[in-house]
């Protein structure tokens, strides 16, 4: 049965104004026969976290997911075990942890990102998933929003809806803006969907493109010196590899005086200019309800893909004053967050 939306609040402070757009989406899950996945006696149902990047990235995501567990009953190493891996970006880590948690045969697969979604579906067609990843229905995950059916549901974090909003920012930081280089990683499917509509939303904002493509994290550095001169700001596509380097590509980017449009807030403490995009924390929350609900009897192809319903604009104002840019105080008072 669906939960009402909270109220919608707004916190003001000197530095820092958050707002939050709360909507109610879903509905409710089909019980699962429990005899399709009996547990032994005594034994705690697992569940197999795999984290697309670093445990320095993720770990507040773990820490909001593990809080609404034990919220909903589930509490660590008492009524529920947790297996964390990190893939550290590297995509045939995916395929490796998925194989893992299978021999583990842990009773429900949480991951982040298309790519470690994708390397678990492949891997089984039995153990629930459920995952944090870009556009489920385009990159395959699952068959539609309402209705995912099979293995996996989903929270869709949206990024290649949110491309046009990004160009817009950057667009009002940078009013002559002529030239954006996007940063995509070539092997990640998100990243290749959200990377086609920052292209197409540049077109009808009258910007040119240029796209650097990449693999690996062997293939930033080289990318960095073919843009020199290139481009007036670099918007950087989400993708497991890229999250794991942030801080190099932001290193990077302020030598060669590009200002960078990031996906989440990570990226902006990094050293990046901006970022918009989805909290994170709270969707970890909203995936402990989704892990609750299957370690409870549903099935996952029956529980609606959800999508963002909290976004978060982080500027940095420390990596703006080193490129020598003025954040006009409009955009400021719409910040959820500045960094000083």
């Amino acid at each position: 049965m669906n939960r009402p939306p909270p109220p919608l609040s707004m916190l003001f402070s000197r530095h820092t104004k958050r707002r939050e757009f709360i909507t109610l989406l879903g509905g409710a899950a089909a019980a699962w026969p429990l005899a399709a996945r009996p547990q032994q006696p005594g034994k705690m149902p697992t569940i197999g976290f795999l984290g697309g990047g670093t445990a320095s990235t993720g770990s507040q995501w773990a820490a909001a997911f593990v809080q609404r567990l034990r919220e909903l009953g589930w509490i660590e190493n008492r009524t529920v075990a947790i297996e964390y891996r990190w893939g550290e970006g590297r995509d045939e880590r995916f395929a490796e942890i998925a194989a893992e948690f299978i021999r583990l045969k842990v009773d429900v697969i949480l991951t982040y990102g298309t790519p470690s979604a994708i390397a678990a579906k492949k891997a089984t067609a039995v153990i629930p998933i459920v995952s944090v990843a870009g556009d489920p229905v385009g990159t395959g995950l699952v068959a539609s929003l309402a209705k995912p059916g099979g293995n996996v549901t989903d929270l869709s974090v949206q990024q290649p809806d949110l491309a046009s909003k990004r160009l817009e920012l950057l667009r009002e930081v940078l009013p002559d803006l002529r030239t954006v280089a996007i940063l995509v990683d070539i092997g990640s499917p998100n990243s290749v969907l959200e990377t086609r509509a920052a292209q197409a939303a540049a077109r009808t904002l009258g910007l040119d493109v240029v796209t650097s493509e990449i693999r690996r994290a062997e293939d930033i550095a080289p990318a960095f010196e073919a843009l020199k001169s290139r481009a007036d700001a670099l918007y950087v596509s989400a993708a497991p590899v890229l999250t794991t380097n942030r801080i190099r590509i932001n290193t990077l980017a302020l030598g060669t005086r590009l200002a960078t449009m990031h996906n989440f807030r990570e990226y902006a403490e990094g050293g990046g200019l901006m970022s918009y995009g989805p909290n994170f924390p709270d969707l970890f929350r909203r995936a402990g309800d989704y892990v609750d609900k299957i370690l409870r009897g549903a099935k996952p192809g029956d529980i609606p893909v959800e999508q963002p319903t909290k976004f978060d604009l982080v500027i940095n104002l420390t990596t703006a004053k080193a490129l020598g840019l003025q954040i006009p105080p409009t955009l400021l008072a719409r910040a959820d967050e500045v960094i000083e």
